[in-house]
């Protein structure tokens, strides 16, 4: 009901109150938190994320700090015994209105995270696995579908999907790469799964279309950098350097 809703609702990005849409696989699912709450403002701000962010987002720097931009983050909720699942993907599956693919995906759990709890599983190698330079496709938009992305790997990729758990305890993050296949199962156990998502992206980054690049935000023309207000600068080496 709308009056239940937040104030802020409508800054939202995306809110999906069930992305599944089935009673039994329940999954909120929403981008662009941080314009709502102080909390999930700072969060993406937190120099203890921001700072390693910017030496793992660039792989073409070896190692070197970056400036990094906020991309979007997202927020993740499955509740008690009817908790969702999150599909296996690839995040530049869904990101490649965005050039080139020097991304970061920080996970943060809310709750302590286990396979009963529907906590995050990764496949190690995974980050390899591309077509001709592009991402696996997307196989299921609702995240519904748990193993449809089995179906468009070859045989070595699939030999090679042997997923193992994060293990993240409450308060803890993890940081993965744009291609690394990842996902949760369903919450059968007696607590909530909660867990927000921070997506940052390499200063240079520019938009590949000539349509927004989140709901709400002005157009930024295709071959134009991400920038300003809505993509803001996170962090830039050139602050922690002695003047």
């Amino acid at each position: 009901d709308k009056e239940k809703l937040h104030p802020g609702h409508g800054l939202f990005y995306e809110f999906h109150r069930n992305q599944s849409g089935l009673s039994d696989n329940v999954l909120l699912h929403a981008l662009g938190q941080w314009r709502i709450t102080k909390a999930f403002h700072d969060i993406c701000f937190l120099p203890q994320i921001s700072v390693p962010s910017s030496q793992l987002i660039d792989p073409d720097n070896k190692g070197g700090q970056v400036p990094i931009r906020l991309w979007h983050d997202q927020l993740f909720s499955k509740p008690p015994k009817h908790g969702g699942v999150v599909a296996w993907h690839q995040d530049y599956s869904y990101w490649t209105r965005t050039k080139p693919m020097k991304h970061l995906t920080i996970h943060i759990a809310l709750d302590d995270q286990t396979p009963e709890t529907g906590g995050l599983h990764f496949v190690p190698g995974s980050h390899r696995w591309s077509r001709n330079g592009n991402p696996l496709p997307i196989t299921d938009a609702t995240f519904g579908d748990m193993e449809s992305l089995k179906k468009v790997l070859t045989e070595e990729e699939f030999a090679q999907f042997k997923p193992v758990p994060s293990g993240l305890k409450r308060g803890h993050a993890s940081f993965h790469h744009p291609l690394m296949v990842h996902g949760s199962y369903a919450n059968k156990s007696e607590r909530p799964r909660r867990a927000c998502v921070v997506n940052y992206i390499a200063d240079g980054v520019w938009s590949d279309t000539n349509e927004p690049l989140l709901n709400g935000v002005p157009l930024i023309e295709k071959g134009n950098k991400m920038e300003g207000q809505f993509f803001p600068l996170i962090f830039d080496p050139k602050w922690a350097s002695p003047a």
